[in-house]
Order: structure tokens, then sequence, then C-alpha cells
């Protein structure tokens, strides 16, 4: 069953051609798996008529808005209507493993961890904007199935290697494989993780790096840094306990999940106890300006982060590149990304970098988490000034920053018509009680063994059951707007995938969500509407949701596929929490090659359900 949207504005989208990027490689060039990117790289043997000549390469430390002069790609370039063509493959080999009571990077065992190549996180995807990017999953995973979504990449005309099980491909099954190949279209800050209910929660993930322009200058790339909420029981067992109204972990509130038992930095931190583990240590050079990828990659915790006696200039939010803003302290929800810079103008010294969590109810640790910034010359010591906390985020991004590519919605275009609604709820289906997070009613629900683009294959996705939480939008290079009310004490980090979405509005903040007389404040078009920012407002991919409020965005449809759009808390996602648009229908199978999903799920099928020893029992996304 489908919804058809009601779409807004026929003025269509005004592409440049895609230029050619003369690269130092040539086309079909591939850098390995642990390959740097400063390494040469041996041309092919071919007559030099058909060698690709060096590019002309203009970001210096002086210079970083600028990228390449010939052609000219810079900070100013719309990379959804241009973007380099390098020719330059990086190749990357995931094999996923799990270990019973693994000892992590702060000395606790957790009961069941799952890893990218051995390791949390997972190895860095790196590359240039207009490189192509080749993943090979290998699945040596126990029981369960797997997919790896990239977290903030478009995906453009590749829907099929998003990465959702049940969504765009089934399941890569245990002993199988499946290589992922995409265009870098984009530059910036991504992540990757696992998209088969939360087995991301045991430690399936790891940093995207997309180098490219930047809007201020800067000396270093510290490279990504992941802060990650960490849970030492398994994300699966913690997953039904929450999803079971009977014994949630705050008593009187089903759903509620337990806080994490730390927060990690790149896999690593002290215990609470501080019986084991160490301090995460990254270097700043005196004088220098130092690029930080900030990522949050948690199931459940938002924070916010600040380096005692140092600032942060942000650059970008997620992946949009943005007039440069200075701020003493910065919120981060699940999936977000900020590209900032760390002036190195204190003394030497050791100095903390603090996570604070909010007193409103999005997410937490037993312990007070941090990471030590040290200075070029100083010694190896703990600092010795703790800093002041920042103020209470109440779980609210900022909605104030410009992105220096301007984008803007129609006026007067935004209306009601396309409201998602949530809530906690609470169903008995054949005796077992269950806690949801439906979406105008319906939880999400996928068939792994028939995924929404195999019904696009075989042109019957008018069968499609309601539970999968359609929705159709099948017009090209139109905005198409939502009001997402959410009728609950919870704030919500809210994804969509293939897309950036415009945020137009949100209701303010509240500082006690959970007080028992909190009602829901609705959209009020007289007084909310005018308020709205239509003109180049804040563009990312993730953005959250109010407690007991609305956000208003919009998006382009410029991307044929089937696009999830979900809240990023894994235990919500698991319980249904979740939307699919199907973009373009008829596009779909004209910019991508739907037969490829055939071999993967004959091997899901062979697996599923005969041979698992586990099954579905949520969401599944």
């Amino acid at each position: 069953m489908m919804v058809t949207t009601k779409v807004v504005s026929n003025m269509l989208l005004s592409y440049a051609a895609i230029f050619l990027w003369w690269c130092l490689v040539p086309v079909g060039g591939a850098v390995a798996l642990g390959s740097s990117l400063e390494q040469p790289v041996t041309p092919l043997l071919r007559p030099r008529s058909q060698r690709l000549q060096p590019r002309q390469t203009c970001n210096t430390v002086t210079n970083r808005q600028c990228w390449t002069t010939s052609p000219a790609f810079n900070i100013n370039t719309d990379w959804e209507a241009s973007t380099p063509v390098t020719g330059v493959t990086r190749t990357y080999t995931f094999t996923l493993t799990e270990v019973n009571n693994w000892i992590g990077g702060d000395g606790g065992i957790k009961a069941k961890a799952m890893l990218v190549n051995g390791q949390f996180p997972g190895p860095t995807i790196t590359g240039n904007w207009g490189d192509r990017i080749n993943v090979t999953v290998v699945n040596n995973l126990v029981s369960n199935g797997t997919s790896i979504h990239f977290h903030g990449i478009h995906q453009k005309n590749t829907n099929n290697n998003d990465g959702v099980s049940g969504v765009t491909e089934c399941p890569i099954a245990p002993g199988r494989s499946k290589t992922y190949s995409f265009i870098a279209t984009q530059y910036g800050t991504a992540w990757y993780h696992s998209h088969f209910s939360a087995q991301y929660g045991n430690g399936v993930l790891g940093a995207i790096r997309i180098n490219g322009p930047a809007s201020s200058n800067y000396d270093d790339d510290l490279g990504p840094l992941v802060i990650s909420d960490w849970y030492y029981g398994s994300a699966f067992a913690l997953a039904h306990r929450v999803n079971s109204p009977t014994n949630p972990y705050i008593p009187g509130f089903p759903g509620s999940p337990p806080p994490s038992d730390n927060i990690l930095f790149n896999g690593l931190n002290r215990r609470a106890n501080g019986a084991s583990g160490s301090y995460r240590r990254f270097t700043l050079t005196a004088g220098r300006k130092h690029l930080l990828r900030l990522i949050n990659g948690s199931v459940q915790a938002s924070f916010t982060v600040s380096l005692v006696g140092h600032s942060f200039t942000i650059i970008a939010t997620d992946m949009v590149p943005i007039t440069p803003v200075t701020v003493t302290s910065l919120y981060i929800g699940v999936g977000q990304r900020y590209d900032v810079i760390i002036n190195a103008n204190q003394p030497v010294a050791n100095y903390w970098f603090n996570t604070t969590f909010s007193s409103a109810p999005c997410g937490g640790a037993t312990n007070r988490p941090a990471m030590i910034f040290q200075y070029s010359g100083a010694p190896t010591a703990n600092p010795t000034s703790a800093g002041t906390a920042p103020p209470d985020s109440r779980c609210a991004d900022s909605l104030n920053y410009t992105p220096i590519v301007s984008k803007s919605v129609p006026s007067a275009s935004f209306t009601t018509g396309n409201t998602l609604n949530t809530h906690l709820q609470i169903s008995t289906t054949g005796g077992i009680s269950r806690v949801y997070w439906p979406v105008n009613n319906t939880p999400m629900k996928v068939n792994w063994n028939n995924p929404t683009l195999e019904y696009v294959k075989n042109s019957n996705t008018g069968t499609m059951p309601a539970n999968t939480n359609v929705i159709s939008v099948p017009t090209a290079n139109q905005w198409t707007f939502w009001l997402i009310v959410n009728n609950s004490s919870i704030p919500h980090p809210v994804h969509l995938h293939g897309h950036d979405i415009l945020i137009l509005g949100a209701s303010p903040a509240l500082a006690a969500p959970i007080n028992p007389t909190n009602r829901l404040r609705p959209y009020n078009p007289s007084v909310d509407g005018p308020a709205l920012k239509i003109a180049n407002p804040t563009r990312r991919d993730t953005t959250m949701l109010p407690a007991w409020g609305w956000l208003a965005l919009a998006y382009r449809t410029n991307n044929p596929g089937a696009w999830l759009m979900h809240c990023h808390i894994a235990w919500h996602a698991s319980q249904g929490f979740s939307v699919q648009f199907l973009e373009q229908l008829t596009s779909i199978p004209t910019v991508m090659n739907l037969n490829e999903l055939t071999g993967n799920c004959n091997n899901w099928d062979a697996f599923y359900p005969s041979g698992a020893p586990f099954l579905q029992d949520d969401s599944g996304i």
C-alpha cells in the first residue's frame, strides 16, 4: 500500500554538465585498503595520447577553499550539479567477525562483539572528491545477516548500494560476501555502519573521510574522531528488553534503555571504575590550526563536546560546507558529524576534551567521558583543569548555520498536508506485548527476503504490505515538504538517506520534557508558518525532532530510489520509527542495475529462515 504525496513547485533543477577531472592516476587506477593517498600509483602502460594529464591542484594551507583549477572545482561548486571524475578507485575489504567476551578499548568485557577486520571502530574509508569507492563485505558472523550503509553518502543513482536490509537489498548471508561500489560525489565526513536491526551496537561501524575543499584554512587534518556509546551487553539482548514493556530499564517507563557503560573515543577510554583502559590522546602543534572530523556513532547517546581553553570553528554540518561559526561547545546528535577547526593558540600543556550529557532524555553513561588533547612538547600527563560545564543542550541542534552553496525553497510552499506523526505505543499480538514507535500509527517492518527494490524489479510495488511504510514521491526535481510531529517526551535524531534535508523550522526544545504535565505543542500555521526559514536554511542529513513538538523539513526529489527516513536511536528504529520514500519509481530501473540484487538474495533465501537460529523480531532495519 502506498501513499502518494502532494508535491509543490514545478521548477526544475538546472544541472551543469559533469566535468572530467584530469587526475594523477589513469582511469581504472586502484588504491587498495591500507594504501596512503600520498603514495605514488604506477600508471598503466598506455600510449601518451590516452593517458590522463595531471590535474592542477590549488588546495593549500592558505587557500583551502580551492580544490582544482583545471577544471575548476572549489568550495562554491554545487556537487549536486557538478562533480570531479578522478578515475581513481579506492578498494577496501571488510571482514565481519564476532567474538564472545571481547575485551574492548576500555578493558571492559563485552558479551558479544561484532568487528570489522578485527577492530573497533573499523578501518576508515579514505578518498578524494570524485573517487570511486569499492567495499567488499565478507560476512563471517556466525548467525547474523548484515548490510553496510554509508551514512551521509547520497549514492547518486546507486540506491542499490545504500546498504539497508529489507529495503535496498537482501542481507548478506553468513559465509557470503557483497561488493558495494559508488562515486564520492560529495566531500567531507561520513561514517558507515550495519543496517540489520541493532547490530551496529555490537561494533559494526567506522569513519569515512572524503577529502575536498573547506570554507576556512587549516594546517593539519587530524582525521576522524568517532565518539560512540559502548554497552558491555549484546545489542540484541538489550534491544529485546527495551522492546518489552514488562521489564523496562527505568521502572514505569516502557521502552526505556539503560545508560551506556562507557563512551569511547575512536574505540578507547578509561573504564568508569578507573580499573582499566586509557585516555585517547590527540596531538596539537602550537601555532597551527587543526581540522577535526567529529562523528557521533552512538546507538543512543547524544552529547555536547568541549575542549578546555579552546573553541571550535565549525566549517561543515554533516557533509554540507557552511560559513564558519566559532563556538565554545557543540551538541552532536546520533548520526551527526561536524568538521571543526581547532586553533592551537594556548600554552603548551594537556587539555581535557569533555563530552557532557543533557538533563533531557537523549542518552547518558555511567561515567563522565573524556579524552586528552596534548600539545607537542607537553609531558604525557592528565590535564589539571576540568574546565567549565557547557550550557545544557536540551537535546537540540542549532538551526542557525548558513550553507556555502545556497539552496532555498519556494516561498509560501510549506503546508501540513504531508504530516508524519509518531508516539510510543504498546501493542499485543499473539499474547506478546511489544513497545513500538509507529509512524502514522504503523510501525515499519521490512521483509529481509523481499526488499523494496525487489518489488521494483518485479514491477509489483502495489502489493507491498502497509507496514513497509512506503510513501510514493513519483515526480522528479520537485521540492517535497514534511511535517514530523512528536507526541512524546523523547527527542529523536531523524536521518534521511540519499539526500540532505533543508530544515525549515522546529519547536523550541523543552527544559524538562519528561514532566508529566507536558502536552503536544502542535504546529500552528498562523504563528509558526511566518517564522519558517525558506531562504538557504540549515542543511544536513540528520537533525533533531524535539520532544512534544514538530520538525518542518524539505528535500528535492533528484535521486531515484527507495530512501529510508528513520530515527537513528537504534532501539527506536528497531521499534518501527521509519518510513521509506519510493522516489521516481519509473526511473529506478533505468539508472541502476536491479539484476545485481539476485545473487545476494538467492544466497540469503538459502540461509533464511530455514538455516537461521534466530528469526526477525523487530522492524528489521
